[in-house]
């Protein structure tokens, strides 16, 4: 994949799993892999991504939110990035079907884009193609560009580092909901056919 680089961070969560499987893709996709350290956020912040307790719902947000990790994922990134003289950023979130988290908004990314541009005196374009679609949604694009097989195995969403997912985490219930949705979707419409 030519001009393409992949930022993977490691913050103190709890499911590492997710940076094996980063590595593994971008080396596998052949595509330039950056891990970039950003565990420090453990020092000042609390939550159920990073430490061992159960997940649950607090008021609006749950507990697996991490306070301004993707404002330092935005930023780091940014960083990095205009070091290589690149101005597009994607990043996959989404604020469809998303968690409450609310550095998953639209209007977040907005922010941290404008953000970032008078901060470092640069033009970004911060893409965020998932970010209205469902699981559903997401699944369907998957199949549509040949890769749903590949997400399917080689990708890992489980808060608890389970591998194939815990079944009972809130991102492995928004996961599998979207796949079955689409996938009981893809076959009463093979039926019609």
């Amino acid at each position: 994949m030519e001009n393409v680089e992949v930022v993977t961070f490691q913050y103190g969560q709890r499911h590492a799993i997710e940076l094996e499987k980063a590595a593994w893709i971008a080396k596998d996709l052949g595509v330039k892999q950056t891990l970039i350290d950003t565990s420090v956020i453990k020092a000042i912040t609390s939550n159920a991504m990073m430490e061992e307790r159960e997940i649950k719902q607090e008021g609006n947000t749950p507990n697996t939110f991490v306070d301004g990790r993707n404002a330092l994922f935005l930023l780091y990134t940014a960083i990095y990035a205009k070091g290589q003289g690149i101005r597009t950023i994607f990043t996959g979130v989404c604020e469809t079907d998303f968690s409450g988290y609310p550095d998953c908004r639209d209007v977040f990314v907005k922010s941290m884009n404008v953000t970032l541009n008078l901060a470092m005196d640069y033009n970004f374009n911060i893409r965020t193609p998932l970010m209205y679609l469902t699981k559903k949604q997401t699944w369907a694009l998957a199949d549509k560009l040949g890769a749903f097989d590949y997400i399917r195995q080689h990708t890992h969403t489980c808060y608890l580092g389970v591998e194939g997912g815990c079944h009972t985490c809130p991102s492995c219930v928004l996961r599998e909901k979207g796949l079955n949705e689409y996938l009981s979707e893809k076959t009463s419409g093979q039926k019609n056919v």
